[in-house]
């Protein structure tokens, strides 16, 4: 995706957090409603469901894929790990 009208610090913070979502984000962007829940249930592998959940949320938070996969905030994980293995 083209990026040169972006200033360098947008350059630099895209498709990345650049800290920890907000209890608001976290409750808008990593929600899982029923239509994501059976997506996700449709992966094998509990990695493989956590991942694509991760995947999900990040393209609502950020509008794009991050460049690094590994870098996830730990409140995103934990929000993602309640809704998928906890029943929250």
């Amino acid at each position: 995706m083209p990026v040169g009208f972006l200033s360098s610090d947008q350059r630099e913070h895209y498709g990345r957090f650049t800290g920890e979502p907000s209890p608001d984000d976290l409750a808008r962007y990593f929600h899982l409603d029923e239509f994501d829940l059976g997506l996700i249930s449709q992966k094998r592998g509990q990695h493989n469901r956590l991942g694509f959940a991760v995947q999900l949320g990040t393209l609502r938070y950020l509008g794009t894929f991050q460049d690094d996969p590994l870098d996830i905030p730990v409140s995103v994980l934990q929000a993602l790990t309640r809704q998928l293995y906890m029943g929250l």
